[in-house]
C-alpha cells in the first residue's frame, strides 16, 4: 500500500509540473508608460492541470508587488497565460508561477521595468573608440545583443555587426559575397577586437544614476552608412534584415514594440558636395518615419553633431552638415543635438573613448531632466570693439581649458579675417576683442573647417555646437 501511495504522490507532483514558455524573458527591460508602470505578460504550460489555477508572485525591485502567492489565471488545454498589471518601474524583479497547491514552480528573473533606447546611425554610434578604460557594466542596464538576440547585461562593445542576425550588417568576403561570422571565426573576431567603445553604455549608466530607472539598449548602428542607406523606403517588411531601417524596426518589435526614444549619430557620410544639400530634407524625413512607424508622434530623437575629421576634403560640405544639424532642433519638436567638435579622436575621424563617455553622459543628463541641453547660441553683437557672443541653456557657466579657442571671423567669400586678438569668458558669454573694423558682410564661425581646435564647454561638460556662418549685428 505504501508503494502505491508513493507512486500516486509522484504522479500527482508530475502532473502539476509547470514551465514558462513565452512572454517577458529573463534580463528583459519592459518599457514603462507615462505613469511609470508596465504590464508583464507571460505564458506557459502546466501538464495535467486543466481546471486548476495558476498562482503568481513578483518580488524584488522597489517593493514586493505580491509578497504571497496570488491566483491569476486558469489552466486550459495544458496551457496558461498571465498578465501582471501595473508593475512599477524598477527591478530586478523575480516572477514566479505555480499550479495552485503544487510544490513545483517556474520563474523568470531578472526582469526590469524602465526605458528602452534605440542606438542608430554610423560608426561613432556603433562605437569605434579604443577598448581601453571602457564604461563598466551596470546591473540595471541591459541590451538585446546582435548575435543571439537575447536580453543580457550590457557591456562593451555593444555592437557586433559581423555576427548579426541581419544580413545588412554582414561583411563582404574575398568572393565579394556577404558572410555572417559564426563559430570560431566570430570568436577570433571578438578576441582580436581593439575598437568598439561607444556612447550607448555610458548613456545607460548615467541615465540609471540620474533616474534610478533601468535601461534597455537596442544596438542598430552601422559604420560608414549614409542617409540613403538609412532610407525608410528600403524597408522590405517581408525581409527586414536586408536594410538598416528594416533591421532597426525588426529589433524595435523584438523589444516589445515600445521604446522611450532614439539616440542617433550620423552625418559624416553625407558631408560631401553631392549629399550635403539634401541632408536636411532626408534627416527630417527619417525622424518623421521613425515616429510614424513606432506609433509615437513625440518620440524623443536625440542626436550628435558631427565633429572633427583630419582631412582637407569637402570642408564646406562638412560645415554645412554641422550647421544643418544645429538648426534642425529648432524646427523639429522633441529633438536635441549635442556637440562633439571639442572631442579628442582615437583615429582620424572617430571620437575617443573618454569623450564618447562624456557625450553619452551629457545626453543621459538631458534625457533624465537633470541638465539643460548645453550652450545654445543666443546672439552675436558688436559694441565698442568687442564682439559679444551670448548663449543660453548653459549649465552653470562657460569654461575652457587654456585660452578660449575655436572662434573665427570670415569675409563674404569665406576667407578668414585676422581680427580676434583676445577672447574671454563672462559667465554665459564670450567676449571677442576685435582689432580694427570688420569688412562688410563679415560672419562668425565656431569650429570652422574639419579639424579645428575648440575648447568651450559648460561646467557639466556640454560643448558649444559648431556654428556658422553667423551674421554679426
Amino acid at each position: 500500500m505504501r508503494i502505491i501511495a508513493l507512486a500516486l504522490l509522484a504522479g500527482s507532483l508530475w502532473a502539476q509540473s509547470i514551465a514558462v514558455t513565452g512572454g517577458v524573458a529573463a534580463s528583459q527591460v519592459v518599457q514603462r508608460d507615462s505613469s511609470g508602470k508596465a504590464n508583464l505578460a507571460f505564458s506557459g504550460i502546466a501538464d495535467g492541470s486543466d481546471g486548476k489555477q495558476i498562482e503568481a508572485r513578483l518580488t524584488g525591485g522597489i517593493r514586493n508587488l505580491f509578497s504571497g502567492w496570488k491566483k491569476v489565471a486558469d489552466v486550459s488545454g495544458g496551457k496558461w497565460e498571465v498578465t501582471l498589471r501595473d508593475v512599477s518601474e524598477g527591478g530586478p524583479y523575480k516572477a514566479e508561477f505555480r499550479v495552485s497547491g503544487g510544490r513545483q514552480s517556474a520563474s523568470v528573473e531578472p526582469v526590469f521595468v524602465g526605458d528602452i533606447w534605440i542606438l542608430a546611425g554610423q560608426s561613432n554610434m556603433e562605437g569605434v573608440g579604443d577598448l581601453i578604460a571602457v564604461e563598466q557594466p551596470d546591473e540595471r542596464v541591459r541590451m538585446i545583443d546582435m548575435v543571439e538576440e537575447k536580453w543580457q547585461r550590457a557591456y562593451e562593445p555593444l555592437h557586433n555587426l559581423p555576427g548579426s542576425v541581419d544580413r545588412v550588417h554582414w561583411r563582404v568576403n574575398a568572393a565579394k559575397e556577404k558572410e555572417r561570422f559564426t563559430g570560431t571565426k566570430l570568436e577570433e573576431f571578438n578576441h582580436d577586437r581593439k575598437k568598439g567603445a561607444g556612447l550607448g553604455l555610458p548613456f545607460g549608466v548615467q541615465y540609471v544614476k540620474d533616474t534610478s530607472v533601468p535601461v534597455g539598449l537596442l544596438p542598430c548602428a552601422h559604420g560608414g552608412t549614409s542617409m540613403d542607406q538609412w532610407d525608410p523606403a528600403k524597408w522590405d517588411k517581408a525581409n527586414p534584415g536586408e536594410s538598416l531601417y528594416g533591421s532597426m524596426m525588426r529589433r524595435f518589435a523584438l523589444a516589445g514594440g515600445k521604446v522611450k526614444g532614439i539616440l542617433w549619430y550620423q552625418g559624416e557620410s553625407d558631408a560631401n558636395q553631392a549629399a550635403a544639400p539634401q541632408f536636411r530634407e532626408k534627416f527630417e524625413a527619417l525622424i518623421r518615419a521613425v515616429r510614424k512607424d513606432t506609433g509615437d508622434a513625440d518620440l524623443p530623437f536625440y542626436y550628435v553633431q558631427i565633429g572633427r575629421h583630419v582631412s582637407s576634403a569637402n570642408v564646406e560640405s562638412w560645415n554645412q552638415v554641422q550647421n544643418i544639424q544645429r538648426l534642425v532642433e529648432d524646427s523639429v519638436p522633441a529633438t536635441a543635438v549635442f556637440s562633439s567638435i571639442d572631442s579628442a579622436l582615437d583615429d582620424q575621424i572617430h571620437v575617443s573613448t573618454p569623450d564618447l563617455k562624456r557625450i553619452g553622459q551629457n545626453m543621459a543628463q538631458f534625457a533624465a531632466g537633470s541638465a539643460k541641453r548645453g550652450p545654445r547660441l543666443k546672439s552675436v553683437e558688436m559694441k565698442d570693439g568687442v564682439l559679444a557672443v551670448s548663449f543660453d541653456e548653459v549649465n552653470g557657466k562657460l569654461v575652457s581649458e587654456g585660452r578660449v579657442s575655436g572662434f573665427s571671423i570670415h569675409g563674404i567669400h569665406g576667407e578668414e579675417v585676422q581680427a580676434i586678438y583676445k577672447a574671454t569668458i563672462d559667465k554665459d558669454k564670450i567676449n571677442l576683442s576685435i582689432q580694427g573694423k570688420l569688412p562688410e558682410g563679415a560672419v562668425l564661425h565656431y569650429g570652422f573647417g574639419k579639424n579645428p581646435y575648440c575648447n568651450v564647454r559648460d561646467e557639466e561638460g556640454f560643448g558649444v555646437l559648431a556654428a556658422g556662418p553667423i551674421s554679426i549685428q
